[in-house]
């Protein structure tokens, strides 16, 4: 995406919790959403859930004037649509193919509401080309939770996942979150079965979900 279009932009939306989900989980639990993006610097260490619980639970004054910041990373190869999909969420647009890749990194805050919480969400979309890779995994270490994505219609872009993944392992903290999101499943030309995505993420002990940027299913879901 051209940087002379990436200042930093701050939206509202509202979040209202489901009780089903397409979610798959393959590690220490299970929620019902997507990660809601790990925990803010005052909540002590405990699982997604247990956040989630307590922003959506909890009455008391002092907790509905917080606003809770969480950092998200969107990570992997060139044009598996990082950008795509921030912008539908950001936006609830589709990005045509007029628009450059990323160059380094871009941010945007979105501000959304779970139950009676003001979250703030810092969203960095990375550049997926090799010769960027080295600024990365600065970004990595006080990120909250990594969306890692692959083109469904690209095998290269899946099987470099686990090039993306053993680097995240090596840069970043045990209680981060990781999902691993298989993009683009509007397009009929699927090479990477969903199995094999599943496969994938019990493997690392992670998040799997599927995507379309173009129709918006479950972006939403990844991001929340």
């Amino acid at each position: 995406m051209d940087q002379s279009n990436t200042s930093k932009i701050s939206t509202s939306t509202s979040i209202i919790p489901n009780e089903q989900s397409s979610t798959t989980f393959h590690g220490k639990g299970y929620i019902t959403m997507g990660p809601l993006t790990a925990q803010h610097y005052e909540i002590p260490s405990k699982s997604i859930h247990g956040i989630k619980q307590e922003l959506t639970s909890s009455t008391e004054p002092s907790t509905m004037n917080k606003e809770y910041q969480f950092k998200v990373m969107l990570l992997g190869d060139s044009g598996v649509g990082k950008t795509c999909l921030l912008i539908r969420f950001d936006n609830e647009t589709f990005l045509t193919n007029n628009f450059h890749s990323t160059v380094g990194i871009d941010c945007r805050h979105k501000i959304v509401t779970l139950g009676n919480k003001k979250i703030n969400l810092q969203i960095f979309d990375t550049a997926g080309q090799e010769r960027y890779r080295s600024i990365t995994p600065a970004y990595y270490r006080d990120a909250h939770a990594l969306l890692l994505i692959y083109d469904i219609t690209s095998y290269s872009s899946f099987e470099n996942t686990s090039i993306w993944l053993n680097e995240i392992k090596e840069h970043t903290h045990n209680d981060i979150i990781i999902m691993l999101i298989g993009n683009k499943v509007d397009k009929y030309q699927r090479v990477v079965s969903r199995e094999a995505g599943e496969r994938l993420a019990r493997n690392y002990q992670i998040y799997f979900l599927e995507t379309s940027a173009k129709t918006g299913q479950n972006v939403e879901l990844a991001f929340m």
